[in-house]
Order: C-alpha cells, then structure tokens, then sequence
C-alpha cells in the first residue's frame, strides 16, 4: 500500500506538467491564429493613428462583419478628423467600430457615408453621421447614394421640366385666346439634407413645376403676353413655394424654349359647330318623318272618307227601289231625278276633268 502511494507521488508531478504544456500550447496556438488572421490589420490601424483592439476585431469576425472594411473605413474618418456626436456624454467623439459595424448589420454602406461625411466636412456643410446614416439607408435600392445627395448640396443640379424620360418635349397649355403655348423649363436645385429623409424626390419638383406652367399660361389673356414676358412664369412659379416637403431646394427656374401651337379655341369652335349642325340635322329629320307620318296619316283618313261616301251612295239606289215598291216615287219622278243627274254631270264634264261628282248610280 505505501509502495503504491509513494509510486503516485512520484508520478503526479508530469501529469501536471504535461497539462500545463499543453495549455500554454494551446493559447499560444490560439495567439498565433490571431495574428496571422489580425496581426496585419492591427499594425495598419495602429501605424494610423486609429488603434483598434484585438477584441473588437474578434468580435467584427464572430458578426460576420469585414474586419478589412471596416477598419479601413475608420482610419479614413479618423485621418479625416470626423467625430460623431455621444448622446450619452453630449459631446463629440471619433467614430469608434461599432458606430461603422451597427450602420454595416443595419444594411447600409459605410464606405460611403464616410466619403459623404468628409465631402460634407470640406464644403462646410453641417452633417451629423446619424443623419449620413439615415440618408444612405434612405437611398438603398433607388440608384442614388448619400455621397450624391452631399454633391449636389454642394453643386446644384439642373433638372428638366417635363423629364426627357417622359417622352414629352413640351409642357403645353392654352392661353385665354385659344392659343397653345409650348414650355421647357430647366430647374436648378440642390439638396436639403435636413429634409431628404421622407421628402419628395424629383418627379414631385417635376409635376408641381409642370403645374405652375400650366397654371401662369391659362391665366394670361393672349399668347402675346406669355411671349413678350416669359419670366413672368418663372416669378409666378417660384412665389408658389413649390419646394416644400421636398428632399430639394429651389434656386432658380429658368424657361429655356416658348413656342406658339395650334389655335385650339377655334378647332373647339369648329367642332362645336359640327356638332351643333348635326343635331340641327338630327332635329330636321326628325320633323321631317314626323310629317311624312302625319301626311300619310291624313291619306289615310282621306281614305276613310271616301270609303263613307261610296257606302253612303250605295245607299241611294236601294232607297229609290225601295220608294217604287212602297209607292211614294213615280216613274215621273224617277225620270226627273235623272234628268237631273245627267245635267250635273254635264255641267262638270265642262267644268273640267276630275271636277265632277261620282257618276248617278246605276238603276239596279
């Protein structure tokens, strides 16, 4: 039994050591990974004047962030001397890695709010890097980046009224007088950072610019004064305030072509003309059947009446015989009524064709 302890004894020290080895093997198998993975990174930020730790560029790699990237983009804002603003202590800061990492995971491009940032910083332009931020997220999947909103803030861009990509060439609008006039404008602006988030884009400037035209052209009395005075639009336009709630700011408008189109009052008066000859027509021909139906209803009764006549005449020689039978009419008398209806007729045979009575009835 002691023989066993003592045999123990003598072995516990290597197993200790040996544990010990191969703890220090491991860490420093872990540093050396570090290094190899960081060690570049780390002296390039460290050589720039923006010191990262190790920590933090394990902790980008466990995100899944661009470890390259970003500390790239912090040497470059923090050579630029780019702060940001601390909520907590109130006061400004350099950018630290997990304000470029969180923008990053958000889905947004650190590079280019960086660039904005200093393109912002040498033009003089106040620009938060929350609000840089905002506006490059804002701008995501519209073809448009942050850095060109701070280029135009700084260099003002012209914008077509109406935009070639509308297939129009001209606005047109017609005057008081009937005559069309025929517009283009060209829109200087420039960004409004503060407003660019939830303001309205171009075609917003386009549309309402559109609709001033129109507006000032359909409320001059003749073409002749759009033409003697085009800037009267661009005055009335711009008094409008036409840039509000846009992510733009107004600086001039400019008409760069007026040309005078059709005379529509009169093609309207032409056509209303037209039309009001085809509903006079429309109005005649309805008279004109109603006539027609009223003569050939008056022929008809016409008709009628004759067919009385005869009827009633056909009366006559039932009546005579019928006088003979009873004995009231002599064959005196007969002869006298006949004599009677051949002098009539006579008289109308001289009279003229047609002007005569129905011939005497037949003695039945």
């Amino acid at each position: 039994m002691n023989s066993l302890l003592a045999q123990f004894t003598v072995e516990r020290p290597g197993f200790i050591t040996l544990a010990f080895w191969s703890i220090v093997l491991l860490v420093l198998f872990v540093l050396f990974i570090i290094l190899v993975n960081f060690g570049m990174i780390w002296v390039r930020a460290l050589t720039s004047g923006a010191r990262v730790s190790f920590s933090e560029l394990i902790a980008l790699r466990l995100r899944r962030v661009p470890v390259g990237l970003i500390v790239d983009v912090r040497i470059t804002a923090v050579k630029s001397g780019l702060r940001v603003h601390d909520p907590d202590g109130g006061d400004y800061r350099l950018m630290s890695i997990d304000d470029l990492s969180t923008h990053y995971l958000a889905g947004g491009n650190v590079e280019m709010v960086v660039l904005a940032l200093i393109a912002a910083q040498k033009a003089g332009i106040r620009l938060e890097f929350d609000r840089a931020c905002a506006i490059d997220l804002a701008t995501k999947g519209t073809g448009k980046t942050v850095l060109e909103a701070v280029k135009t803030s700084v260099n003002p861009k012209v914008i077509d009224c109406p935009s070639p990509t509308s297939g129009k060439q001209t606005i047109d609008a017609v005057a008081k007088d009937g005559i069309v006039i025929k517009a283009k404008a060209r829109v200087t602006v420039r960004t409004n950072l503060d407003r660019f988030v939830g303001g309205a884009t171009e075609e917003t400037i386009i549309a309402r610019v559109g609709e001033g035209i129109v507006t000032t052209i359909g409320s001059s009395d003749s073409y002749k004064d759009v033409l003697e005075n085009p800037d009267r639009i661009s005055k009335t336009v711009l008094d409008k305030a036409l840039d509000s709630n846009t992510a733009f700011e107004i600086l001039s408008i400019d008409i760069a072509d007026v040309d005078v189109g059709d005379n529509v009052g009169a093609k309207l008066q032409a056509e209303q003309a037209d039309a009001n000859k085809l509903i006079a027509q429309a109005q005649a021909e309805v008279r004109r059947a109603a006539a027609v139906a009223l003569e050939q209803e008056m022929v008809a009764r016409v008709q009628e009446m004759r067919a009385r006549v005869v009827e009633a005449e056909a009366q006559v020689p039932l009546a005579i015989a019928d006088a003979f039978r009873s004995g009231n009419l002599g064959i005196m008398d007969y002869y006298r009524l006949r004599n009677i209806q051949s002098d009539t007729a006579m008289r109308d045979s001289i009279a003229g064709p047609g002007a005569g009575t129905t011939p005497p009835p037949t003695q039945s």
